[in-house]
């Protein structure tokens, strides 16, 4: 007897979830071929390959749902990732062209630009269009999609070191969809990035007590949440004894976004601990799945972190071994100011990345 439709869609869900992705490719081609859910289904593949670095199959995949005219806001999405993870702005700028004109999806395409901008080095004009795609979901009576929209702003520039938007944002997030467990998850995380340890660690606590049996709550978010705490308390040791590696935390998100944070953090802590070695792996992971992060602001940062970790590597060994960790230190450090050629020159981390830059010369 073959396996009911919705136990093996629960399957797939789950194996996405828990990071097992050349498992779920397989279990997604078994599935059933519906009209209705075909596009769904193509998405799936794409999504997985794209989180296995294999960006040529995720191409193909995609190009075979087009074949059969199957087309959503879900598969140009994906379109839009893999003209940014080639550097493709023209196809990029096509997506956010095809959001702008359908019905009902605007709000994604302003989003999706708007993480990009940001990832480019321009929070200012990211701030305009994220407050355009929370106005764009509010029209279409989305209010927790304009929360989310929010919330992901406010923990960007938490990162970037705008720590009063990033109140300003969280507050107003948790204004709009107080009972969205995505915009809470990263409204708690800017909180507790800028040190308003007081309001995040309240809202943690609620958190816990709405989501006690789910699994990625309290596997992974409520430990990123209270390690971000605990560094915002100078206590890197206790953060990541808070953070032990998770067979699931390169898993599919349900609530919040794939950005590998936990591996951000951890890499944060190990800097703070000095233990750089150990920071650049955590760091490393980030660039080596940029099938996962994509656009969102840890893939930008972590080469920043990659620096850090190797100029601390520089100052705490001896002889070749630091000369050769500045060597390191340099490139990353060029690697991230390349990145942020164009940038917005007012950057909070930015303005420390090139003193610290220059110090290191």
């Amino acid at each position: 007897m073959s396996e009911p439709g919705i136990f093996r869609q629960l399957r797939l869900q789950d194996t996405g979830e828990q990071g097992q992705y050349e498992k779920a490719v397989e279990l997604s081609k078994q599935a059933p071929r519906s009209p209705d859910g075909m596009i769904y289904l193509y998405e799936n593949i794409a999504n997985y390959q794209l989180a296995l670095q294999h960006f040529d199959e995720a191409k193909q995949i995609l190009r075979e749902a087009q074949s059969r005219k199957l087309d959503d806001a879900g598969a140009r999405e994906l379109h839009y990732a893999l003209a940014f993870l080639a550097s493709d702005s023209e196809g990029m700028e096509e997506q956010e062209k095809w959001f702008a004109s359908s019905p009902g999806d605007a709000e994604e395409g302003l989003a999706l630009a708007s993480d990009t901008e940001a990832y480019r080095g321009h929070p200012g004009k990211a701030l305009e269009l994220t407050k355009r795609a929370a106005d764009s979901a509010v029209r279409a009576d989305n209010k927790e999609s304009g929360a989310g929209d929010l919330a992901d702003a406010a923990l960007r520039e938490a990162a970037y070191g705008y720590s009063a938007d990033a109140r300003r944002l969280a507050a107003e997030a948790l204004k709009l969809a107080p009972e969205s467990p995505g915009a809470a998850i990263e409204s708690v995380l800017a909180f507790a990035m800028v040190g308003d340890t007081t309001r995040a660690e309240s809202l943690a606590k609620d958190l816990n007590k709405r989501f006690p049996l789910d699994t990625q709550m309290q596997s992974l978010w409520l430990p990123a949440i209270h390690a971000q705490l605990a560094l915002a308390r100078k206590d890197p040791v206790s953060a990541l004894n808070m953070l032990q590696p998770s067979p699931i935390e390169f898993g599919t998100m349900i609530f919040g976004n794939t950005c590998l944070y936990r591996q951000y953090v951890r890499g944060e802590a190990y800097l703070a601990d000095g233990q750089g070695s150990a920071a650049t792996v955590e760091f490393g992971k980030i660039l080596e799945h940029s099938g996962l992060v994509l656009n969102c602001w840890t893939g930008v940062l972590a080469h920043l972190g990659v620096a850090r970790a190797n100029a601390l590597q520089s100052r705490t060994s001896k002889g070749a071994d630091a000369d050769a960790a500045r060597v390191r230190a340099l490139a990353a450090y060029k690697d991230f100011l390349t990145l942020w050629k164009d940038a917005d020159s007012d950057i909070p981390i930015l303005k420390r990345a090139k003193e610290e830059y220059g110090r290191l010369q």
